[in-house]
């Protein structure tokens, strides 16, 4: 059986829909066809998010690492790349759904009421995830946490955590986007959806697959392809911080440290800030060159929007530091959701 899902990847499995803010999901046939006449086998995936990259990747039967900073994608990425033959059952779930006879913490329903779910969901979350957190098998664990990850994205007006906006799904209105349908069914149901998503995506390649949890330049090890997709900065200076789009999923990721992570200032309860020369527009010059130099043994390839910092013509001059060659490919007029600017091409940078 596991030589049919190595040979047919494509016909056994499935890559879950996403619903991350500047995911590749709608590229990934457009960028593989790129990097498809390209000589490697093993391949880093260095921001991974929602594991789209990567997945094709481990489809095509190359040797895949996949790293994430944020801990709920490193879930995320164990669950869907690493893991290879780890499924949930419907008896499994059955247990993580259940309450059980002992007092559930009640961090998620003291410290986020009328914020982004209602009273009952919080105390469902609580119960979920500290259940979840009690399952001994790595794979199962990652796998019940991306189900109740997507669960709370899609019950979100736009998918994410930056405001405090309950109200936006709650008020008696007559609404011009989002689907209150969606918002309104019970999490249970979302759950039990999610959890089958990620069981049609599990299957064996043939290579061993690994997730990490790293820094970009703390990771070890040497790739034949490293493929970069970092946080886009506006021309205008204003980045994209998934840390903070997502603080409460990776807050969920770090249940039992939450309550030491979070800005009890902010209305919505974030994470508190920290430093990241990747959403700061006069420190990712450097970042970028420093991760070309880490890999430059490597095929790089560079992920990116036409109108961001650094420029393209910047990018360009950067990589032909490190490598002889380097050629763009334009996928023209890419809108990403949310955004305004609709003359931007996404770019692929590949240099060899």
């Amino acid at each position: 059986m596991v030589g049919q899902l190595a040979l047919m990847p494509q016909i056994q499995n499935k890559f879950p829909k996403t619903r991350y803010q500047g995911s590749k999901s709608k590229l990934t046939n457009w960028i593989w066809d790129k990097l498809s006449t390209l000589p490697f086998d093993t391949s880093l995936d260095a921001f991974g998010g929602t594991g789209t990259i990567a997945y094709r990747l481990k489809q095509e039967g190359k040797q895949v690492t996949y790293n994430d900073a944020l801990k709920f994608n490193f879930w995320i990425g164990q669950a869907l790349i690493e893991n290879s033959e780890t499924y949930i059952d419907g008896n499994e779930v059955d247990w993580i759904l259940k309450a059980y006879d002992r007092n559930y913490p009640t961090f998620i329903a003291d410290t986020f009421p009328d914020i982004y779910f209602l009273d009952e969901e919080n105390v469902w979350l609580d119960k979920v995830i500290t259940n979840i957190l009690q399952l001994r098998d790595t794979y199962k664990r990652s796998l019940a946490f991306f189900a109740l990850a997507q669960s709370c994205i899609i019950k979100r007006p736009y998918n994410l955590f930056h405001r405090k906006n309950l109200y936006i799904r709650t008020a008696d209105v007559k609404r011009s986007f989002g689907n209150k349908t969606s918002w309104d069914r019970p999490f249970e149901s979302w759950f039990r959806h999610f959890v089958k998503e990620a069981n049609r995506a599990v299957f064996c390649n043939g290579k061993t697959n690994q997730a990490t949890h790293r820094e970009v330049n703390e990771i070890d090890g040497n790739f034949d392809l490293v493929y970069f997709d970092p946080p886009y900065i506006s021309d205008k200076g204003v980045s994209v911080d998934f840390r903070d789009f997502y603080h409460f999923l990776e807050g969920l990721a770090h249940y039992e440290q939450w309550a030491s992570m979070i800005d009890m200032k902010s209305k919505h309860r974030r994470l508190t800030p920290r430093p990241n020369e990747w959403t700061n527009k006069k420190q990712i010059y450097r970042a970028f060159e420093r991760v070309f130099q880490r890999f430059a043994e490597s095929i790089l390839i560079v992920s990116y929007r036409s109108d961001g910092i650094p420029a393209e013509s910047e990018l360009i001059r950067l990589l032909a530091r490190y490598k002889s060659e380097v050629h763009v490919h334009r996928y023209r007029n890419y809108q990403y959701a949310l955004s305004k600017n609709k003359t931007s091409n996404e770019i692929l940078l590949i240099g060899c």
